[in-house]
């Protein structure tokens, strides 16, 4: 019950401020610029392909999974702006010692604060998927990988809202806590490179850790056990060093 109170009152301080509407537009209108780059683009190449004899182009391999990777891609600049006021904000404001003395368990005020970055991050996807649904209106896609897309997002988007969270409660400077949360964010999301041009252990491993690496299955629609076990265990990490990071102010203070 208090996960959900804290979850309440995250969403409440969010659309209280300008910080989701400016997000949440900002998504919105890089989201709607790249679907209608990919649209007009499948349209210029059925065109072509039409006057060559050749077959249909599938609207699911040239719109929708560009477009969800793009959508992958404005998530890594977007998450660190939700996730760096969750805990430094209330450091600086003094507001966090009320929440460390009040009867709610470390667990339930970081789930609350996780599970709000998460909705408003599901929000935005929905404004993306209105886009989407309109092509079901002048075609024919198979909606089943779009769903399974959009799961894969939402999946990778808890796992950086989580690495952003932990991030947020070991600073009080909202500057700082964006910045490195960009950073590490960008680290896994590049460590994927390193497949392409090496073939050692090491290189696999760092390429497994990559959240980019096990988002491509989710992109072609294919629900893969180890790419959801991948994303569930970097969520639990995250939240779990969160807790610690909280546990070791309790003692400082």
């Amino acid at each position: 019950m208090n996960t959900f109170t804290i979850c309440n009152k995250e969403l409440n301080s969010y659309f209280r401020s300008p910080i989701a509407y400016g997000v949440m537009a900002f998504f919105a209108l890089i989201a709607g610029y790249f679907f209608y780059v990919a649209v007009y683009f499948f349209m210029q190449m059925s065109i072509q392909s039409s006057m060559q004899g050749g077959g249909p182009m599938s609207v699911n391999d040239s719109v929708i999974r560009p477009i969800l990777s793009n959508i992958s891609v404005i998530g890594l600049f977007v998450i660190p702006m939700i996730t760096m006021r969750l805990f430094a904000e209330e450091k600086r404001t003094g507001t966090f010692e009320l929440l460390a003395t009040s009867p709610i368990h470390d667990m339930e005020m970081i789930l609350g604060k996780w599970l709000a970055a998460l909705i408003l991050y599901a929000a935005m996807l929905a404004l993306s998927l209105v886009s989407m649904l309109a092509l079901f209106a002048y075609g024919n896609p198979d909606w089943r990988p779009m769903v399974v897309g959009y799961l894969g997002l939402l999946l990778q988007a808890g796992c950086l809202l989580a690495i952003g969270t932990f991030i947020s409660s070991c600073t009080k400077n909202q500057i700082v806590a964006g910045v490195a949360s960009f950073s590490i964010c960008l680290l896994l999301w590049v460590l994927d490179w390193m497949s392409s041009f090496q073939d050692s252990a090491v290189a696999r491993v760092l390429s497994y850790m990559s959240v980019l690496q096990h988002f491509d299955s989710f992109s072609k629609g294919v629900l893969d056990s180890k790419d959801i076990i991948y994303y569930i265990s970097a969520i639990f990490i995250g939240l779990f060093l969160t807790a610690r990071s909280l546990e070791a102010l309790r003692w400082r203070s």
